[in-house]
């Protein structure tokens, strides 16, 4: 495989509206990114990720769109943004936008235009049809609850939303729909970005006829993805956008693309035909769902250590030579990591250590999500009304007011999985609003900032902080942790994550103890001992002797890693 800037890259991804607040109204923006650009770079990230900083009425947190060329005010004007990304590149770090082209918001004027009638040139931007039966079209159900469909009294159609009824789904069999994304595409790769992650572009080919979902459960409306997900047409629109657009700009492009398996994701990322150079899988965020057939994310089963490792291993293996991963254990999407795979109470810090080792030693591009860094975890809000978050809210209602779900069942979900964990803002000191506004914050910080903060990390030559600064410098000093393969070991092992990383006679041993007891590791017969003795590289606990690795007892939480030749 080639050698690429990109995959030698670590992504952060910045939630603006709860990183920073330059002015004091409660909501961060971009002069308070551009005020911790330093930081960015002393904790040596090279790309960063900036969720939607579009205008927006804000449905659904700017993933509604209603102007692609124009910032949101209350994030700033455009050049601040300007100003941003000169300051990102004079630190060497690259900015990533999100494109965000499966839907618009219903105020974007392609959609007020498309309300307008049946005759109008951009009614065909939009997905309408007419009821069937005195109902909706068909029986999809919405991300966010409910049906899949608004009905238009002015028209006396519906159209499709697949998030909120404020998100319209543009319709892709359009070729000036195309068009229109790959001019606004252009518009930004020329303003200087270096790149995209594409919001939910799997689902912007729908099929033909929209037919109903298979009926699995007793509600009224059913998860339809097998008619909108990595549709029949998908592959066909990317190769036109990199045709039309990627193949120009020396950038990077990543998509989120739902129940992909390892097989279709390589039909968008092989390196010799693919269109994209990453997915983000969800394979692993769902371990923990009841039904992971369905659009009921917020639901909570166990997740074993054995599902983690199989779907880990499985993606690492199948990509190994062909494609390239995209390694997160958390987003803006998903609880925080150390609540939901670690131990948030007395093995916090050794646990998001752990965590950081296993994604920033695997073979792929490592995400790092705001706060991530420092250890933040999941808030526990006691009351609804302290919620934003539409899907949080929206679940609340049809859990507790619509199927008689006891109040404090749903928040107790809601705690767990809930996407306002990992929006609460970002904690940069223990002195008032976590150090992140001088105003009142849009949502409550979490109560532990006080002990959980980034001037306490700094301070701190042990932190959480500091591991992750140095997982990104040994990438840099270390190309085997970019391009070595991956093998898994100790597969059956019930508290062991263990795997190697082999390139140009280098070799990485990593093991790391997924519990809160001891775990003996025991070097399997078949691994090829090293020639000289193996180099302690890293571990989240301290180390006194590390020549030998047959037999070595892992402590809570503890991970190691060797170098050998």
């Amino acid at each position: 495989m080639d050698r690429k800037w990109w995959k030698e890259s670590v992504m952060y991804q910045v939630y603006p509206r709860s990183f920073y607040d330059s002015n004091g109204d409660g909501i961060g923006d971009l002069r308070g990114i551009l005020e911790k650009l330093d930081y960015l770079q002393q904790l040596g990230v090279d790309m960063v990720w900036l969720s939607p900083v579009y205008k927006s009425p804000n449905d659904d947190n700017g993933y509604d769109i209603s102007d692609y060329r124009e910032i949101m005010p209350e994030f700033g004007t455009l050049d601040d943004w300007r100003e941003l990304l000169d300051g990102m590149h004079r630190r060497g770090m690259r900015l990533v936008m999100d494109l965000v082209v499966n839907h618009t918001s219903d105020e974007h004027p392609w959609f007020v235009e498309a309300r307008k009638g049946k005759d109008n040139p951009c009614r065909d931007y939009y997905i309408w049809r007419p009821g069937k039966n005195g109902a909706e079209p068909n029986n999809w159900a919405s991300f966010f609850g409910g049906s899949a469909w608004e009905y238009d009294p002015g028209s006396g159609e519906y159209y499709l939303h697949l998030f909120t009824r404020k998100q319209p789904d543009l319709n892709w069999e359009n070729p000036r729909v195309r068009q229109e994304v790959y001019a606004l595409m252009r518009w930004w790769l020329d303003q200087g970005v270096d790149g995209f992650r594409m919001d939910v572009i799997n689902m912007i080919s729908k099929a033909p006829g929209l037919p109903d979902a298979p009926v699995h459960s007793s509600r009224r409306y059913q998860f339809g993805g097998q008619h909108f997900i990595h549709g029949p047409r998908l592959l066909e629109f990317l190769d036109e956008m990199k045709r039309e657009v990627l193949c120009h700009y020396d950038l990077f492009t990543v998509g989120e693309t739902p129940q992909e398996s390892v097989a279709t994701a390589l039909e968008l990322i092989d390196e010799e035909s693919g269109s994209l150079h990453s997915v983000v899988q969800f394979e692993h965020m769902d371990l923990d769902v009841q039904d992971r057939g369905s659009v009921q994310r917020l639901s909570l089963a166990p997740w074993k250590l054995a599902d983690l490792k199989e779907t880990l291993d499985r993606w690492q293996i199948g990509l190994q030579g062909r494609g390239w991963n995209s390694l997160y254990l958390s987003n803006h999407d998903q609880g925080r990591a150390v609540s939901r795979f670690g131990d948030d109470g007395a093995y916090r810090v050794v646990s998001a250590k752990l965590l950081a080792t296993l994604l920033h030693l695997q073979q792929g591009i490592p995400y790092i999500y705001q706060g991530e860094e420092i250890g933040m975890t999941n808030v526990r809000f006691e009351s609804i009304e302290q919620y934003r978050d539409v899907e949080t809210l929206n679940f609340y209602r049809e859990a507790v007011e619509e199927r008689g779900m006891d109040p404090q069942a749903a928040l107790a979900l809601i705690h767990a999985k809930g996407r306002d964990n990992a929006r609460t803002p970002m904690q940069w000191s223990a002195g008032e609003q976590a150090g992140f506004s001088q105003g009142t914050p849009w949502i409550g910080v979490n109560p532990n900032y006080p002990q959980i903060n980034v001037e306490q990390a700094l301070a701190d030559p042990d932190s959480i902080f500091y591991y992750y600064q140095k997982l990104i410098r040994l990438r840099r000093e270390h190309p085997l942790i970019v391009y070595g393969d991956y093998s898994p070991l100790l597969v059956e092992h019930p508290q062991i994550y263990a795997f190697r990383r082999e390139w140009q006679g280098e070799r990485l041993l990593v093991m790391l103890n997924f519990s809160r007891e001891s775990a003996l590791f025991e070097l399997p017969p078949d691994f090829p001992l090293p020639e000289s003795p193996a180099r302690l590289l890293l571990s989240n606990y301290p180390v006194e002797d590390s020549a030998g690795l047959q037999h070595i007892t892992l402590r809570p939480y503890e991970g190691r890693a060797y170098l050998m030749k």
